[in-house]
């Protein structure tokens, strides 16, 4: 977990806390909350009584063991239903999960990486697993290549001349002659592909979207193995779906 100092670090302690009882699923005594996230058990024990205050938590046991009350699922259910762009994009998303019989992601970029907004399972067994909020570098993933590919040209040359592309896996395009090559020929047929640049095993296909002038990225992820001899199935469930979308949002 990133960590920052001051105030905004205070915050992120905070939700460390939960992130924490994501991971542990049971109650946790204030020592073990104290040591995973990293601060002293004095610091410690004022955040969970904020939370605690706030009805965020409860305590229970002669240990003293705390856990989430449901207040953060009410609030974060509420900021859901209500997020207007995510649900008006969900069906569209949902149905081409369906058609695909594979995990379909929505991002956008923020700053200089990708941004999961909504990531719709597959409902095979194996399949490509990942969670909204979770960040993706650009260069890595399909959807940072729909969005760099989508910038201008010198917008492009001073991205790359300013960014390392670091290789997440063997198989990165980690110089900027290979990745302005691979955009180009995104460029060329509509659609950007990973094969095992970010995930090993995981192929990815994306196409970007264009929302109120704002440029956001929709990907299709499976197993390499799987999504390979489908790959062009996949790439024209994709085109379609953005069409439909594109028109849907002009009405």
């Amino acid at each position: 977990m990133l960590k920052t100092k001051g105030p905004q670090g205070a915050h992120a302690r905070a939700l460390d806390v939960f992130e924490i009882f994501g991971a542990a699923r049971e109650p946790l005594s204030l020592s073990e909350i104290a040591r995973t996230i990293k601060v002293p058990v004095s610091s410690c024990h004022l955040l969970l009584r904020t939370l605690l205050e706030c009805g965020y938590l409860y305590s229970l046991g002669r240990r003293k063991l705390y856990y989430p009350t449901r207040r953060l699922y009410d609030v974060a259910r509420s900021i859901a239903v209500h997020d207007a762009l995510i649900e008006g994009l969900r069906p569209a998303l949902a149905s081409l999960r369906d058609r695909s019989g594979e995990t379909v992601i929505l991002g956008k970029r923020q700053g200089d990486a990708v941004l999961y907004l909504d990531v719709l399972e597959s409902a095979k067994t194996v399949r490509y697993t990942a969670h909204a909020g979770e960040y993706k570098p650009l260069h890595s993933s399909a959807i940072g290549k729909a969005l760099l590919a989508a910038l201008a040209p010198e917008a492009l040359e001073e991205w790359l001349a300013s960014h390392a592309l670091e290789r997440v896996t063997p198989n990165t395009l980690a110089t900027p002659a290979q990745l302005k090559a691979n955009l180009q020929q995104g460029r060329k047929r509509g659609y950007f592909v990973t094969r095992g640049e970010n995930v090993v095993d995981v192929l990815a296909v994306a196409a970007g979207l264009s929302l109120d002038n704002e440029a956001f990225g929709i990907a299709i992820a499976g197993p390499l193995q799987r999504m390979e001899p489908a790959l062009a199935r996949h790439a024209e469930a994709l085109r379609v779906a953005v069409g439909r979308i594109t028109r849907g949002r002009a009405r």
